[in-house]
């Protein structure tokens, strides 16, 4: 069966970069920079993105083409005889079926917020009220799982249209909606009164809030963004290398996919800190700042309904395009490994995901006796430690490994396949760098993942 391609280089691009814009872009990012200090969090994480994050992506593409295929597939057709990598990719398929475990739910979660901000349904609450609304939607599976279900059946049957006509013809007009509506809300948070304040906190390095934070704490921390706002790990990227033509060498398209990808984060934090310090409220709130603070922001401020619903459509967005990108991947592991058609890989893994999906609609209600890291976690923040602090770093570890050593597919297959092409070239000279550093500092990571979970 012949392989389908992208229609063009802006469609790869955006989705691409679609699979890597999520809520660590919108959410994750912003509170982040809120928590170690600004400005100067911002200037490492840049650093890191582009030590860190660049030649991984580099790897996992050049993987995904040189085997023409999904990673279900990939580390067989390339592994030198007789080895074992391609053990992997049970873990990286797992570590796909996992996100899209938590993912959904988060999904239906904006959906619902998308409408109840619309509708004006936050209009004359006060901040408590507004937090008893988040509690009381978490007490309705009936309704969480309708939701759910709602984002499931849309995000599969966009997929179902092929690569070109659905994945690459529907993230391209919601990439581009998304961007445009950033920007929008971004200058209408800039031009409130007091925002000024915010903007100094998130533009203008200060260091000794650094040391504030711990200087140790605000690297890792930056590493770790940088590492996991990617999706790089699971061969969520892989699938769309397997994608590319070879006109392109794919340095290139990984630099324009990390300038995107960061261009969102980096919007995202111009919406969110000027509206925070102009209505007082602290941007480092964490989780809650999605479901609980920013509709109290918009509450504050004139028309709040209209920006607030253009927030959570943004969000909505940017959760739904990493939801197709994943699936698109998962039913790429059905195809590659059963020669099935995409129809009818389309329709067991609809049935599995929304089966899979469960127990995170239900760690809030029904199964909220189970508190995996102790009081106040639930079973989504299990499956959300098992994919972001271990899958994503030991799968770039591998991948790192595989494309590095004689053991696995070799420095010079690896080179050879992601300069193969127009485009900058991947240097030959940061090969010590990425062969024995960058492992290094994936393990760090994946230590010190463990370290602030259980010993912090």
């Amino acid at each position: 069966m012949k392989r389908e391609k992208f229609g063009s280089r802006i469609g790869f691009i955006l989705i691409s970069a679609g699979c890597a814009i999520g809520l660590g872009n919108v959410w994750r990012f912003p509170y982040i920079t809120g928590q170690y200090g600004g400005a100067a969090f911002v200037l490492i994480y840049l650093l890191c993105l582009v030590l860190l994050g660049l030649p991984i992506m580099i790897m996992e593409f050049s993987i995904g083409r040189g085997a023409g295929c999904s990673i279900a597939k990939a580390l067989d057709r390339l592994e030198p005889l007789g080895t074992k990598w391609h053990w992997y990719k049970w873990f990286g398929m797992a570590g796909n079926y996992l996100l899209m475990m938590f993912y959904t739910t988060i999904g239906g979660w904006l959906l619902i917020y998308l409408f109840k901000m619309g509708a004006g349904s936050f209009e004359g609450m006060d901040a408590a009220q507004i937090e008893g609304e988040f509690g009381e939607l978490m007490g309705q599976p009936v309704l969480m799982t309708v939701c759910m279900a709602i984002v499931v059946v849309m995000c599969f049957g966009i997929v179902s249209l092929g690569l070109q006509k659905g994945v690459e013809g529907i993230t391209k007009i919601m990439m581009v909606m998304l961007l445009v509506l950033l920007i929008v809300l971004a200058v209408r948070s800039i031009m409130l009164p007091g925002a000024t304040a915010g903007l100094k906190f998130y533009l203008l390095p200060d260091f000794n809030k650094m040391k504030e934070a711990g200087i140790m704490e605000v690297v890792s921390a930056a590493m770790n963004q940088s590492f996991f706002t990617l999706s790089l790990g699971i061969g969520a990227m892989a699938i769309f290398g397997s994608y590319i033509d070879k006109k392109r060498r794919l340095a290139g398209e990984a630099v324009a996919i990390t300038v995107l990808d960061t261009s969102v984060a980096l919007i995202s934090g111009l919406i969110i800190f000027p509206a925070s310090f102009a209505f007082g409220v602290n941007p480092d709130s964490g989780p809650n700042l999605i479901f609980i603070t920013l509709p109290n922001i918009f509450n504050s401020m004139a028309g709040g309904r209209l920006w607030g619903a253009i927030f959570f459509l943004c969000m909505f967005f940017a959760s739904a395009s990493t939801i197709i990108a994943v699936f698109e991947n998962i039913i790429a592991f059905a195809m590659d490994l059963t020669g099935c058609s995409r129809g009818k890989a389309v329709a067991i893994n609809l049935v599995a995901i929304l089966l899979l999906s469960m127990p995170c609609v239900l760690g809030y209600n029904v199964l909220s006796g189970f508190a995996p890291f102790g009081e106040g976690t639930a079973i989504l923040d299990l499956e959300d430690f098992i994919v972001s602090n271990n899958l994503l770093p030991l799968g770039s570890l591998v991948y790192v490994l595989f494309c590095t050593t004689r053991y696995g597919w070799g420095w010079d297959n690896f080179l050879a396949e992601a300069n193969s092409g127009e485009g900058p070239k991947f240097p030959k000279w940061v090969r010590p760098y990425v062969t024995y550093i960058v492992p290094l500092i994936v393990i760090f990571l994946f230590v010190q993942g463990y370290w602030s979970k259980f010993a912090g």
